[in-house]
């Protein structure tokens, strides 16, 4: 059983601990710079007997939750998570292959079965850059309409980025005056600033830029290579990334340097090397989200990570065959990220797009009742 079939078996045995417990209720971002719905630390109103979905398929990962509405947010009731490589390939043909395609629509199905028998009544089912960049994209989304009977909707990298806001903003240092919040995909990466919180600030007034970078962990690695890695080729695929940052960088100039700083990632990337750097035995996604690594910490993993060949990678709990390719490309992108924004601490965050997703579709909903004058 590969780490992210790992995780599906937590969820599924309630061997996964409550997102109520960790993910707190922040202001959800809406369409546009400006928007969103303000969310105050919640009254319950209605919805404990409501189910609902999200599902994030991405270049490399079919992911599903179904949760319920708690007290202070939601609580997971089922997960699915399956590496599904949907966009093996599609930088040198820009088309989604058939066996991609299939392997995928087989993930879309279990998923659908897990909301039918979870009694489903909301949900959002988002696609990302494989189905964004690929010219047979629509004639995908047409196949899961008709053989998974699921409905996807392609979303574009600002709500692609918004909503990992959503999903991960609760484990912000509240003291932090500045937040570079990331999100390594597969196809591509999310970066948002985040100015410092301020009592009654709402969540979309925090965000000062956002920007989506055109390289993921399946991209980088099927471009520059993922199974023998030279510190020489890590250097390179490096410098390719911090090329890519500029704009932003120019965007954010004098402002990355303030006192509280801190980074905060979510992605297979980060949770692979928090698990590493723990020496788990088995991935244990309450030991990694919400994990504090300092900037030695993050180098040593790194340095440890470059020092195996592909075997050793494949190996080890915490990657295991189906990401010891691609998990050298993803520290690359991380290290772009680090070099750009150096900070002594960076946080990890085992959640992300659902969350965001499962936040969203409940407030829209009314489920929470405000209260005047505070603010989560």
């Amino acid at each position: 059983m590969s780490p992210v079939d790992d995780h599906a078996a937590e969820a599924t045995a309630g061997i996964l601990p409550s997102a109520a417990a960790d993910v707190r209720l922040v202001e959800i971002p809406g369409g546009g710079p400006g928007h969103g719905v303000a969310q105050a630390i919640p009254t319950l109103r209605y919805g404990r007997g409501v189910t609902y979905a999200a599902l994030d398929l991405g270049t490399n990962n079919c992911r599903l939750l179904v949760a319920r509405p708690s007290s202070d947010g939601f609580r997971v009731v089922d997960a699915f998570s399956r590496i599904v490589r949907l966009g093996e390939g599609l930088g040198a043909s820009n088309r989604l292959r058939d066996a991609a395609i299939a392997r995928t629509i087989e993930a879309l199905k279990v998923c659908r079965s897990k909301m039918e028998a979870r009694g489903v009544t909301r949900a959002r089912l988002i696609a990302t850059e494989a189905c964004r960049a690929a010219v047979n994209g629509g004639e995908f989304i047409a196949r899961v309409r008709e053989e998974a009977e699921l409905e996807l909707e392609v979303v574009d990298r600002e709500t692609e980025a918004r909503l990992a806001v959503a999903g991960c903003a609760g484990l912000a240092d509240p003291q932090a005056e500045g937040v570079v919040l990331f999100d390594i995909g597969g196809g591509s990466s999310e970066l948002v600033w985040l100015d410092g919180q301020r009592r009654g600030r709402p969540l979309s007034d925090r965000v000062r830029a956002w920007t989506s970078l055109p390289v993921g962990v399946v991209t980088l690695a099927e471009r520059r290579g993922g199974v023998e890695v030279t510190r020489e080729s890590f250097e390179s695929m490096v410098a390719e990334v911090q090329g890519m940052l500029g704009d932003f960088v120019a965007e954010l100039r004098g402002v990355a340097g303030c006192g509280r700083f801190h980074l905060l990632g979510t992605s297979g990337t980060v949770t692979t090397i928090a698990g590493v750097h723990l020496d788990l035995p088995r991935y244990d996604r309450r030991r990694v989200d919400g994990l504090w690594m300092g900037n030695d910490d993050v180098a040593a993993v790194m340095e440890r990570l470059l020092g195996m060949n592909f075997r050793q990678r494949a190996a080890n709990p915490c990657i295991g065959n189906e990401r010891a390719d691609l998990v050298l490309a993803g520290c690359a992108i991380l290290e772009a990220i680090r070099r750009t924004f150096p900070s002594e601490r960076l946080r990890i965050a085992d959640r992300g797009l659902r969350e965001g997703i499962l936040m969203q579709l409940m407030s829209e909903d009314g489920v929470w009742m405000t209260r005047r004058g505070r603010h989560a």
